[in-house]
């Protein structure tokens, strides 16, 4: 044994050749600051030897890196900029130790080398895969760039484009395209691939493989001539000002730290990436997104506590079809749990099955699935007109008409033909769980499931416990949405639950500006473009539909009067009475047309000015901040309101729900980032100059308490996965 440490150890394989294994306690490899120390220590250990003639880094896992610990990420970018950029130095001396070493390498990958992973196997000589293997950067998705030399190393390996290409896009390449691209010198088959490094680590030493000859082309400057730079550079950046636009900077600065170090060395070239990744992580953006992958690992961590605790759904029905219903089906079934589609209509039912076929040719299409699971998820639906088969389900989503008499009817019903123990759930959107409870005799094993539309693209499913549900109930809805490869959140029952109640107050926002005299269009531009939503309110609004909007919002009224409930005809109503229900019908804010590909088209409709003149004041220029500020008060307010009542329980989870369900910008983070982010004095001292609007715009006291206090909301919740 040549070293020995928590993490790792080295020692003799045969013929002088070493193994460098990577086995830290747990089931998957990081490098986290106590590894990478452990890493240098067995550097030492090595270069002390005189035996060695090669050696082979490899993984006693299924995998061989995840990457860097990202849990330590937050508290290590606050640090002062001298301290982070002594870390990173502290890093790269290390994977550089690696390349220095006086005799080949060897990365030997199964599994997962992604970002930290995939630059330590960047730093040796070679790099052989078995069929399992996949490598990547995806730094980008996390709002920063490789920080160990991913931007030095990869351009030289592969070539400036296909760098900028995997970086700027955070791609992983599966083993055929890693060795197609360079990533990687062989692929085998899992079984072989330790003899197969041996083979090829035996040629380097004997001089059959010039291997120096690779480590100086990965230490020397870019092979580029002025005018091959001029040109890969200029298309780099004008392709990633148009995919990640302004709000997202990483993709960008990686171009910009692989540009001005195309001239130098390894060394100086760290440097750069170095200069590049302090002055990135210090913005906002980095931390919105990387809290983000932490809320997502806190949510994972929930679902798998709910899975251990509750039963495995083995079987699951869904009662109505259609779009939804067959939605539903869908992701049950193709995630490996049979599903009994019942309706009442035959037609629905073909819709439904319509439904979840068109979305299984969409995967076959793109080489996702093959004919003979498409054929298997398809045979694991069943249609029917009847109940012949529901006392097998162990979970039934209840999907019919947004009525509470009729979803009440037949919960009643269907309580009645299924196994003591098994689960009802409704996929209701704002009728309260409580109010559906009554019908039932085993209310303890009802709750709310409610999935977002499209069902198969929307992460979140908010599960609503009711007063009567009990914990047994929501484990085993949680588990099964997980199962169903959705993002459950939790929330306690109230008109709206969480993300419509929160949504309907910024719809408000959104009348009042245009009573107050603001263009729709420029709302919609300012909210997209300046903030960062995916749609405007108003091209929203006709998404959802108007007439589901008109009749939600009246129940928002009917359970927050004070806030929600408004005494003058707004927009909503003015497209409600004209008919215009947005995109179902073609016309709504905008008018619609389908484009060549099929989808929905939106164009500015001259009609809707007139029509709005009676419920649109005189015309008023308002500021993109203004606009900003007045369309989100109402909703961040009412976001607060639901974590001091109890409805949702955390930051974190509120977050991921208003990201997952309403396409909250990613680089916000969600409400409380977005609050910590911009300061809750600064918020506090904004808001209150609206508070003449109406209670929709007063701030709750918890918040403006935490904000006297000098208080943030995720102060006291630095999340752990």
């Amino acid at each position: 044994m040549i070293y020995q440490g928590d993490t790792l150890s080295v020692r003799y394989l045969e013929d002088g050749i070493a193994e460098l294994n990577l086995d830290a306690p747990g089931s998957v490899n990081k490098f986290d600051r106590a590894t990478l120390k452990s890493l240098a220590d067995a550097l030492s250990a090595l270069e002390s030897e005189t035996d060695v003639r090669g050696l082979l880094l490899t993984s006693a896992k299924s995998t061989f890196v995840v990457g860097a610990d990202i849990t330590e990420f937050l508290d290590m970018f606050s640090s002062p900029d001298e301290d982070l950029a002594q870390w990173i130095a502290d890093a790269n001396s290390v994977f550089s130790r690696i390349e220095d070493l006086p005799f080949p390498t060897v990365s030997v990958i199964a599994g997962f080398a992604l970002g930290g992973g995939c630059e330590c196997i960047l730093s040796t000589d070679f790099r052989i895969a078995d069929t399992t293997a996949c490598i990547g950067l995806p730094e980008t998705k996390l709002g920063i760039i490789p920080g160990f030399g991913g931007t030095v190393r990869m351009p030289r390996l592969v070539g400036a484009d296909t760098a900028m290409e995997l970086i700027t896009a955070g791609k992983e390449s599966k083993a055929p395209a890693a060795l197609k691209l360079g990533l990687v010198d062989a692929v085998t088959a899992p079984d072989d691939l330790r003899d197969a490094a041996i083979r090829l680590i035996t040629q380097a030493i004997d001089g059959k493989l010039d291997w120096e000859k690779r480590r100086e082309q990965k230490k020397a400057p870019l092979q580029l001539n002025k005018m091959e730079a001029t040109m890969s550079f200029t298309m780099a950046k004008g392709m990633v000002a148009r995919v990640a636009g302004a709000h997202y900077p990483a993709p960008m600065a990686a171009v910009l730290a692989i540009e001005e170090a195309s001239r130098a060395n390894r060394d100086e070239a760290l440097l750069i990436e170095s200069k590049h990744f302090v002055k990135l992580v210090k913005g906002p953006v980095t931390q919105a997104l990387v809290g983000l992958f932490l809320n997502d690992q806190f949510l994972k961590s929930k679902a798998k506590k709910a899975a251990k605790e509750g039963k495995e759904t083995h079987h699951a029905a869904v009662l109505g079809a259609g779009i939804m219903g067959g939605g539903i089906a869908y992701q049950s079934a193709s995630r490996g749990v049979p599903v009994l589609m019942k309706d009442i209509s035959q037609s629905s039912l073909e819709m439904g099955m319509k439904e979840a076929s068109k979305l299984l040719n969409k995967q076959l299409e793109r080489g996702r699935i093959n004919g003979s699971k498409m054929a298997d998820v398809l045979a694991s639906i069943t249609p029917s007109l009847h109940y012949a088969g529901i006392e097998q389900a162990d979970v039934i989503v209840e999907a019919v008409v947004e009525n509470p008499t009729i979803k009440a009817a037949v919960l009643s019903e269907v309580e009645s033909l299924i196994s003591e123990d098994a689960v009802l759930t409704s996929n209701t959107s704002t009728i309260p769980i409580d109010l559906l409870a009554k019908s039932l005799k085993r209310p303890e094993n009802f709750c709310g499931m409610h999935f977002f539309n499209p069902v198969h693209r929307m992460p979140l499913v908010e599960v609503i416990r009711g007063k009567d549900t009990s914990d047994e109930t929501v484990s085993r809805v949680v588990a099964y949405a997980a199962k169903m490869g959705k993002s459950p959140v939790v929330v306690n029952d109230c008109p709206g639950f969480f993300v419509n109640r929160v949504l309907f107050p910024y719809f408000a926002g959104f009348s009042l500006l245009l009573r107050d005299g603001a263009d729709f269009t420029k709302i919609d531009k300012v909210m997209e473009k300046k903030f960062g939503w995916p749609m405007g309110p108003a091209y929203l609004l006709d998404v959802v539909g108007i007439d589901t909007a008109h009749h939600a919002q009246a129940v928002m009224a009917e359970g927050f009067p004070t806030r929600m409930a408004k005494d003058y005809r707004d927009g909503v109503d003015v497209m409600f009475e004209q008919q215009r229900f947005g995109q179902k019908n073609g016309l709504g804010f905008y008018q619609y047309s389908i484009d060549r590909k099929g989808k929905p088209k939106k164009d500015v409709d001259a009609e809707v000015s007139p029509l709005l003149s009676t419920v649109v004041g005189k015309n008023t220029d308002y500021s993109d901040e203004e606009i900003i500020n007045r369309m989100m008060v109402p909703m961040i307010n009412e976001v607060v309101r639901c974590l001091e009542e109890g409805i949702i329980a955390t930051p974190q989870e509120a977050d991921m729900a208003l990201v997952y369900g309403l396409g909250f910008p990613p680089f916000r983070g969600g409400v409380f980032r977005y609050l910590d982010t911009i300061g809750l004095a600064n918020y506090v001292a904004m808001a209150d100059k609206l508070a003449d609007l109406g209670p929709a715009y007063e701030i709750p006291q918890g918040l403006r308490d935490k904000a006297t206090q000098g208080e943030g909301y995720y102060d006291a919740q630095r999340q752990s996965a």
